[in-house]
C-alpha cells in the first residue's frame, strides 16, 4: 500500500499533466506485480468490491469518533474518506502495512460479515495518507486528476509504446494486467482479441462554435442528426454479443431486446433510443431503462429501444476503421440490407448546398428529438479518441432562463472545500395565492459548473454567509442570488417538486444585479418542454 498512498498523495497535489505522467511511469516502472496492476486498475476505475461500500466506511468511523464530531468534521471537509482518515484514533501498532494486491483480493473474496473488521485492522496499521488511500479505493472515488486515458498514456510512455494499441486491447483485459505488463516489457505476446466481443475504442468528435463553421471546407463534409440518445457499440462474434456504452461498460442487461436482435458477427456504432412507431421519444424515456439490470416485460414494451446506426467497424472479421467514412458507410448499408437486423437501422446523411442551409437544419432541432447535427470529413478513417479536425458536433443554440439559488453542497476532489454543487429553481404560484407574495420557489435542476475559479470563490462566500439550514452535507440559503442557467432542453420529472428538469444544466452567469423576484416563473420554463 506504500507506494499506492504516496502515488495517490503527490498526484493530488500535483496541477501539471506532464509532472503526473511521469509519477504513473516511475510506478509503473518500479511497483512490482500485481501491485502496480491493481494501481493501474484502481486508477481506470476498474476495482469493484460489491461489498466494501462508502456505509462500511462510516460506520466504522462511528465506532471510533463521537457521531457528532464527526458529523462537523465531514461537513467541513467535504469528502468521507479524508474525514475518516483524518479523524481516525489509531492506536500505536507495529504491523506492517498490507500490499495492495493483499487488500484488493481480501475486498474483492471478503463476506459482508468479516469485512469491517479486516478493513478496521488496516486502518489501525496504516498512517493518515494511507488510510486515506485505503478509503478512497474502497470507496472509488479517486479523484485525484487521472483519467483512463492518461494511465493508459503513462503505460506507452513506459515502454514505448501507441497509446491506440493499449486502447485496442485494454477491453480484453483484467486486473492485474499481468499479461499486458509481459507484453509491453518484451517478455509475452500481445494480448490476443480473436474470439472476443470486446469494446473498441470509439471515435468522438469536437464540439463546433458558430463562427467555426465558415472556416470549414463544407464540401468535405457529409452532415448527419445528432440524435438525443446514448452511444453504444454493438459486437458480436463466436456467438457472444454485447452491448457497450460510450465508457466500455457492458449495458446489454438493461437492453435485451437489442442483444436479442443480433444475429451477425461484426462491430456496429450507433445511438441506443426510445421510439414508438415512428416517433423518437425524449432522453427522459430513454433514462427510464438506464441502469436497470433486469427491465420488467412492461417497460420493454412501453419504452422499447432501437438503434440508429451510423458506422461499422467490422464486417464480420474485416478490420473497416482505415476505410474513408462513405466507404465505411456503403458496407454498412450493404451489412443492414443483408442481415435486416430487427431495431436497427441506419441513420440517414442530411443533404445541404451551404453554410446557410446546414444552420436552418441545425436550428429546426428546437423542439424535437434531436440535438443538431455532426459534420463528418467524408474521407476520414476511424480513430480512436477525439482527433481535431475530422469529426464535429454542431449542437443547437443552448436556452437559458434566470434561477434562484437554493441550495449548495461540497464538491469533490479539488472542490471539495468550496460549495459548488448548486440547487436552483424558479417561482411558482402557491395553491390559492396570487401575485408575488404568494409564490414559492422550487427546484428545476442542480449544476456544477459553467464557472469560473474566481465566480467559485465568490459563490462559496455567498453560501457560507446567507446559509439559513443545514441538512447533513447541505446547506440551504437565503434565496436572494439569481443564476441565469443555460440548458439543452426541459422534460417533465416526478423526481422534482416543479414536475419538470432541464438537461445539461450549467450556470451561463450571475446576475449580482437582479432582484431575484425578478427570476423567471415555472410557465416559463413549461413552455420549453419538449
Amino acid at each position: 500500500m506504500k507506494p499506492f498512498a504516496a502515488l495517490l498523495d503527490r498526484l493530488v497535489l500535483t496541477p501539471q499533466r506532464n509532472a503526473k505522467l511521469r509519477l504513473l511511469i516511475d510506478y509503473f516502472a518500479t511497483v512490482p506485480d500485481p501491485d502496480r496492476g491493481y494501481g493501474l486498475a484502481a486508477l481506470t476505475g476498474e476495482l469493484v468490491f460489491k461489498n466494501a461500500k462508502a456505509g462500511l466506511i462510516r460506520e466504522l468511523a462511528m465506532r471510533r469518533v463521537d457521531p457528532v464530531l464527526f458529523g462537523w468534521s465531514y461537513d467541513f471537509v467535504g469528502d468521507l474518506a479524508e474525514t475518516t482518515a483524518l479523524v481516525w484514533p489509531a492506536p500505536p501498532t507495529s504491523r506492517d502495512w498490507p500490499q495492495l494486491g493483499e487488500v484488493v483480493t481480501t475486498l474483492q473474496a471478503g463476506s459482508r460479515a468479516g469485512l469491517p473488521a479486516t478493513v478496521e485492522a488496516w486502518l489501525d496499521a496504516l498512517d493518515a495518507t494511507g488510510r486515506w488511500a485505503l478509503l478512497k479505493l474502497i470507496t472509488g472515488g479517486l479523484r485525484v486528476g487521472v483519467s483512463a486515458r492518461l494511465a493508459k498514456t503513462a503505460l506507452a510512455h513506459h515502454r514505448q509504446r501507441d497509446v491506440a494499441e493499449i486502447e485496442e486491447i485494454w477491453h480484453g483485459l483484467a486486473p492485474p494486467y499481468g499479461e499486458l505488463f509481459a507484453w509491453l516489457e518484451g517478455q509475452g505476446p500481445r494480448p490476443s482479441l480473436d474470439d472476443k466481443p470486446v469494446f473498441r475504442p470509439l471515435m468522438l468528435a469536437n464540439p463546433l462554435e458558430d463562427h467555426e463553421v465558415a472556416e470549414l471546407a463544407l464540401d468535405r463534409y457529409a452532415a448527419e442528426w445528432k440524435w438525443d440518445g446514448i452511444r453504444v457499440q454493438i459486437a458480436a462474434t463466436s456467438g457472444e454479443v454485447r452491448l457497450y456504452s460510450r465508457t466500455g461498460d457492458d449495458i446489454g442487461a438493461s437492453f435485451p431486446e437489442i442483444v436479442e436482435a443480433v444475429d451477425f458477427t461484426g462491430v456496429l456504432d450507433g445511438e441506443l433510443l426510445v421510439k414508438r412507431g415512428d416517433a423518437v421519444a425524449s432522453f427522459n424515456d430513454l433514462q427510464q431503462r438506464l441502469g436497470r439490470k433486469a427491465p420488467a416485460a412492461k417497460l420493454i414494451e412501453t419504452h422499447p429501444a432501437v438503434v440508429h446506426l451510423y458506422d461499422i467497424l467490422f464486417d464480420g472479421t474485416d478490420d473497416l476503421r482505415g476505410l474513408g467514412l462513405l466507404e465505411r458507410r456503403a458496407r454498412l448499408e450493404a451489412f443492414v440490407a443483408r442481415h435486416a437486423p430487427p431495431r436497427m437501422d441506419v441513420s440517414p446523411l442530411v443533404p445541404f448546398s451551404d453554410r446557410a442551409e446546414l444552420d436552418d437544419l441545425r436550428r429546426s432541432c428546437r423542439g424535437s428529438e434531436r440535438e443538431g447535427l455532426m459534420l463528418k470529413c467524408k474521407d476520414s478513417p476511424y480513430l480512436a479518441g477525439r482527433p481535431k479536425g475530422p469529426w464535429f458536433k454542431w449542437k443547437r443554440d443552448a436556452l437559458t432562463l434566470d434561477c434562484v439559488l437554493m441550495y449548495a453542497q461540497r464538491g469533490h476532489g479539488r472542490r471539495s472545500s468550496f460549495y459548488s454543487d448548486y440547487t436552483f429553481g424558479v417561482w411558482r404560484a402557491k395553491d390559492g395565492a396570487a401575485g408575488e407574495e404568494g409564490a414559492e420557489l422550487v427546484p428545476v435542476g442542480k449544476a456544477y459548473f459553467g464557472f469560473t475559479d474566481a465566480e467559485l470563490q465568490q459563490l462559496d462566500r455567498h453560501v457560507r454567509d446567507h446559509t439559513t439550514r443545514r441538512y447533513g452535507p447541505v446547506r440551504e440559503v437565503t434565496p436572494n442570488l439569481v443564476l441565469e442557467i443555460a440548458f439543452d432542453s426541459v422534460h417533465r420529472s416526478t423526481r422534482h417538486k416543479s414536475g419538470v428538469a432541464m438537461r445539461f444544466p450549467r450556470v451561463h452567469r450571475i446576475r449580482w444585479d437582479k432582484p431575484a423576484t425578478e427570476a423567471d416563473r415555472l410557465e416559463a420554463v413549461e413552455r420549453l418542454v419538449e
